[in-house]
């Protein structure tokens, strides 16, 4: 249970904190109804890897690029995505390169063009606070996940 938008970010943080730690590539869906602190995880997220300035959810751009010397994060916001074929007009597998980080909101929009994540957050309103639910769909997401839930 997250009881308030500083625990949301929290969660982020600690998530950041592992996937900059990790050399390769990293990809996480954020899912949840508008409002349920999709874009307030990958704040968290963004500033763990010393991010300092505001974060919107790319709504109608569909990808905002953070940019370090080390990585990249891609913050994608699939909500307003018209077909999922959109995806490979824009050279989605671009941004799964090497050693990129990707976070999909809404990436069910997605689907059939996106790779498997590695992590799933669902997030949900409950009360005054929000749900989440943190799941891994590969190896390399069960170790990450391990890693962040010792360090929250």
């Amino acid at each position: 249970m997250l009881e308030n938008e500083a625990a949301t970010l929290a969660l982020g943080r600690a998530l950041g904190q592992r996937l900059k730690a990790l050399p390769e590539q990293v990809t996480v869906f954020l899912e949840g109804d508008l409002g349920a602190g999709k874009t307030t995880t990958t704040r968290g997220l963004l500033q763990a890897f010393g991010h300092q300035g505001a974060v919107k959810s790319p709504t109608y751009t569909l990808v905002e690029a953070y940019e370090w010397p080390e990585r990249a994060v891609y913050h994608f916001d699939l909500y307003r995505l018209g077909d999922p074929e959109e995806l490979e007009y824009m050279g989605i597998r671009d941004y799964f390169a090497d050693d990129s980080v990707c976070i999909l909101e809404w990436p069910e929009r997605g689907q059939g063009y996106l790779p498997t994540p590695d992590i799933s957050l669902q997030l949900r309103v409950a009360g005054k606070g929000r749900e989440a639910r943190l799941s891994a769909a590969t190896k390399k997401g069960q170790e990450i996940l391990a890693q962040v839930l010792e360090s929250y």
